[in-house]
């Protein structure tokens, strides 16, 4: 599946974009800018991001990343994101992963394991050799 490609401003990104972007980007990212053209023909520059659902281009000059950067108390003064906030930012993102991930409805009683010894030679050289269906 591809991923869309979205062209957006830095400001119009949701909050959990941003924190994904500073934690990716912990020391600013001036020097990760690239240049392309346009839909227009015209030369931009933008920030090259990617999600596990978007890939995105966000706009911005080297003199705008420096504000954004310069302006964002997640920031220190040499621009280097604080630990205050990458500890902060990592923690939540781990909490929405795990928001994720559904409880089974399962009683383990029910559960009733019928493999056999020979069975489990089978399923180790399957997964070896590459030929795992999962």
């Amino acid at each position: 599946m591809n991923k869309p490609r979205v062209i957006k401003n830095y400001e119009k990104l949701d909050d959990e974009v941003l924190q994904q972007i500073k934690l990716h980007y912990p020391e600013g990212f001036v020097d990760a800018l690239i240049r392309f053209t346009d839909i227009n023909g015209q030369l931009s520059s933008a920030l090259p991001f990617e999600t596990e659902e978007k890939c995105y281009l966000i706009r911005m000059t080297k003199k705008e990343a420096l504000v954004i950067i310069d302006d964002d108390d997640d920031y220190d003064d040499d621009g280097n994101l604080l630990d205050e906030a990458r500890g902060e930012y990592k923690d939540r993102l781990d909490e929405d992963e795990d928001d994720d991930i559904e409880a089974a409805d399962i009683d383990p009683s029910e559960l009733i394991d019928d493999d056999d010894d020979d069975d489990d030679d089978d399923v180790d050289a399957d997964v070896e050799a590459g030929d795992d269906e999962s």
